[in-house]
């Protein structure tokens, strides 16, 4: 199984810093106060996938403030978006001029670097970020840069970025289910079911983790073991994709 998209929430957490800006600062000035505004809306556009939309309002922010780092990093995620890579690296630079010790946007461009095959620079990024006290969720950051060494095929050093992130939160689960699937991944079962298994005796699993347990479980030709794992996921996630996904998982394993 190829590895899941990187866990950044990036329009999600640029769309919570904007909304407050205007309120945050009563000296702006007029023109100030405008680019807040159409940032605001241009990444609400950009959350919704209305392109266009989108453009022209962060367009209009970058003439009002061109200073501001928000500003260039939602130019950025929208020249992605456009696919547009040389005008989103060229906005992320541009981003991290202006605020270089901002973790988010060092985030952000860290996640590009990967889905454009930069994944030295990426994961280099990441670290910085990881150990960044600002930010607050440094085993995102170390997960998301096992998983652009994943992405790369480099499955050594994508496992001990995992364990990086399960050592700074144990209960992180998509920690956990990138390391133990990998490991399913490389063959090597027992290292998966333990991990897995000592995750859901400390912490309540995810729907993901459980529908995991039962590939893991059926690869080593445990029946009774998977039998537990889809137990538990039609018990306790009945209206989950991972519930939905057990009756064509079962009738073809592999």
């Amino acid at each position: 199984m190829s590895p899941r998209a990187f866990a950044s929430g990036v329009l999600c957490a640029l769309l919570a810093a904007c909304t407050a800006g205007p309120a945050q600062r009563p000296e702006s000035t007029r023109a100030q106060t405008a680019a807040a505004y159409n940032l605001q809306l241009g990444v609400a556009y950009l959350k919704q996938d209305r392109l266009a939309l989108a453009r022209e309002k962060l367009d209009r922010a970058l003439k009002q403030n061109p200073r501001d780092p928000q500003v260039h990093n939602a130019r950025a995620l929208l020249a992605e978006k456009l696919n547009e890579p040389a005008d989103a690296d060229r906005f992320y630079r541009s981003a991290l001029r202006l605020a270089p010790d901002d973790p988010d946007i060092s985030n952000n461009y860290a996640v590009f670097l990967c889905r454009t095959g930069r994944t030295d620079e990426g994961v280099k990024r990441f670290a910085a970020v990881a150990r960044n006290r600002l930010y607050r969720a440094p085993e995102a950051a170390w997960t998301n840069a096992g998983v652009c060494l994943r992405g790369a095929r480099r499955a050594d050093e994508a496992a001990e970025h995992f364990a990086r992130a399960l050592a700074v939160r144990p209960n992180h689960s998509e920690a956990m289910y990138q390391l133990a699937d990998l490991d399913l991944e490389r063959g090597l079962l027992v290292e998966a079911r333990t991990g897995l298994d000592r995750f859901i005796d400390a912490f309540r699993p995810t729907p993901d983790l459980l529908l995991l347990g039962v590939r893991i479980a059926r690869a080593q030709g445990d029946r009774a073991a998977e039998e537990r794992y889809a137990r538990r996921l039609r018990v306790e996630f009945p209206d989950s994709d991972q519930m939905r996904q057990l009756p064509a998982l079962r009738r073809n394993p592999g």
